[in-house]
């Protein structure tokens, strides 16, 4: 089985991917960020190295399906690779940061890689408002992140609802805002009911 963790930049994916894995004996599949090397140059110069960060992002994320296509185990997924093309590719050609050429020849390689695997079992949505998300993006301070504007966290979020509400598998959406699942085992445990309702019928 394949569960998907989606959520915008900071609305903690990775920290929901570990306390799952954690809690129902999953496997985790993390997204590769700390050793990614185009991130740092991508948020200095966005329209340079967005189709390299991209292609990298894409490449990881098919390898990272191949593994879970050839696993017997329950995988966890700390962001999958629809997000990379739907909300991150999406915005960027919007946003005039990747031309028609290069978001043509993206999109050819999507294409040819989701023909060969499949979405997630169970996709669940951390829904943040953008507020909350510069609050723990503040709180983690990573270096390369401080760049990142609201306006691009604002279009990001306005993207994953759009996917999020035309999505045609089975997708659970978390609002987060109020939750402290980290730190609070009752909020904790809310997710975990939703989840457990969603894949076995309970409650």
């Amino acid at each position: 089985m394949h569960i998907g963790i989606a959520g915008n930049i900071g609305c903690g994916k990775t920290t929901l991917t570990r306390m799952l894995a954690d809690h129902y004996g999953w496997t985790p599949k993390y997204e590769a960020v700390t050793y990614n090397p185009y991130l740092e140059d991508y948020y200095k110069d966005i329209q340079r190295w967005s189709y390299n960060l991209e292609t990298y992002f894409l490449a990881q994320r098919f390898q990272d399906l191949l593994d879970i296509s050839r696993s017997e185990d329950v995988i966890i997924q700390d962001r999958t690779i629809m997000e990379g093309v739907h909300i991150f590719v999406a915005n960027n050609k919007a946003m005039g940061n990747l031309s028609e050429r290069d978001f043509d020849t993206y999109m050819q390689l999507f294409n040819l890689m989701m023909s060969m695997v499949r979405e997630p079992d169970l996709l669940i949505y951390l829904k943040s408002s953008v507020p909350t998300l510069v609050s723990q993006i503040q709180k983690r301070g990573r270096e390369y992140e401080k760049s990142i504007s609201i306006e691009y966290l604002s279009n990001l979020n306005d993207r994953y609802d759009e996917w999020i509400a035309d999505y045609k598998g089975k997708v659970l959406v978390i609002e987060a805002d109020n939750l402290d699942f980290e730190h609070c085992p009752e909020d904790f445990a809310a997710i975990t009911d939703k989840i457990d309702a969603q894949l076995y019928g309970l409650f």
